[in-house]
């Protein structure tokens, strides 16, 4: 691999049409395969391939190119030879990356405060610590405590904290002035309803035996009527988690794409309309940061419900049993 091709491009904005900056501002909600911030794109992501049995490493868009095997067509990458898509295409991708970005910040974050109770275990908590135990008591004392029993809510805490401080902190990376949020993309809040649904049946099971939560696929109705209930049961199951990615993701998008809509507008009209675009921004922005807040609530407050409903009803039907 040469020098050459490990070298980082950035490319700037390529025209002044404000047309062309509108699109521009509203194509920078997708993904790309490029890290961008703001209207600058890095090439410093890497490709990751399973192909034709094998994998297949590059450390950026220009050396996947330089290697000859695959190229960029239509915006993605399809191999040279046949103009295909790879079998398995892995690439960190410019959300993906804000997602690994989110993550590092909510383990330095915790780290950190967990460090500082070790070290000073009667001191109270001032600054950043303060804020981060508050968040965190309001998560185990409003969200989890009031909606699972005892044993539930501790075996499932972390999980419901990790949940809240990543969606959080994913949703305030898209506010950052030339940052993206990936709950913006359905594919990263389909992979968090997924978690949430393993996480539902897997504790039903745990809490309850699988024995009763199969018999909660029928719903309390005869055997006789499994051919009915059971598949209406399971789309139930599936129903949950499918709107808990949807209610996410449509609200993240609806307000970056206003945010989007106006900022390009003051390109559009100029000097003119620009006070008040920008106080309409302003405020839409302002907005934008509450419902980061409230969404990372609401999708952890209902996945707490979700569980409660799998455990507590299918211990109620073992009773009645």
């Amino acid at each position: 691999m040469s020098q050459d091709s490990l070298q980082t491009e950035v490319h700037k904005p390529s025209s002044d049409n404000p047309s062309d900056k509108i699109v521009e501002l509203l194509g920078g909600i997708g993904d790309h395969y490029e890290f961008n911030y703001s209207t600058f794109h890095f090439d410093i992501l890497p490709f990751i391939f399973y192909d034709k049995g094998s994998f297949h490493f590059f450390s950026n868009k220009k050396s996947m190119e330089a290697s000859g095997d695959y190229i960029f067509e239509h915006h993605h990458p399809v191999r040279t030879s046949d103009h295909q898509a790879p079998d398995l295409d892995l690439t960190v991708t410019n959300l993906v990356a804000f997602q690994f970005i989110a993550a590092v910040l909510v383990i330095t974050a915790f780290f950190k405060i967990s460090g500082k109770y070790r070290k000073e275990p009667k001191k109270a908590p001032s600054g950043f610590q303060n804020l981060m135990e508050s968040l965190i008591l309001f998560v185990r004392e409003d969200v989890v405590k009031p909606n699972l029993d005892t044993k539930t809510s501790k075996m499932l805490l972390p999980y419901f904290l990790t949940l809240f401080f990543f969606i959080l902190v994913v949703n305030l990376l898209g506010m950052v002035p030339g940052g993206h949020a990936a709950t913006g993309n359905l594919g990263a809040t389909s992979a968090l309803a997924i978690i949430a649904f393993f996480v539902i049946n897997i504790v039903a099971i745990v809490r309850t035996g699988i024995g009763h939560w199969l018999a909660h696929l029928l719903g309390g109705a005869p055997i006789w009527l499994a051919p009915l209930m059971v598949p209406l049961e399971i789309m139930g199951m599936l129903v949950k988690p499918f709107a808990l990615a949807m209610r996410l993701f449509a609200n993240m998008v609806a307000g970056h794409v206003v945010l989007y809509i106006l900022i390009g507008l003051i390109f559009l009209f100029g000097l003119l309309m620009s006070p008040i675009l920008v106080g309409f921004s302003i405020f839409i922005f302002m907005l934008e940061i509450l419902v980061a807040f409230l969404h990372a609530y609401i999708f952890t407050m209902l996945t707490a419900i979700f569980v409660s409903l799998a455990v507590g009803h299918v211990h109620d039907e073992a009773h009645s049993h």
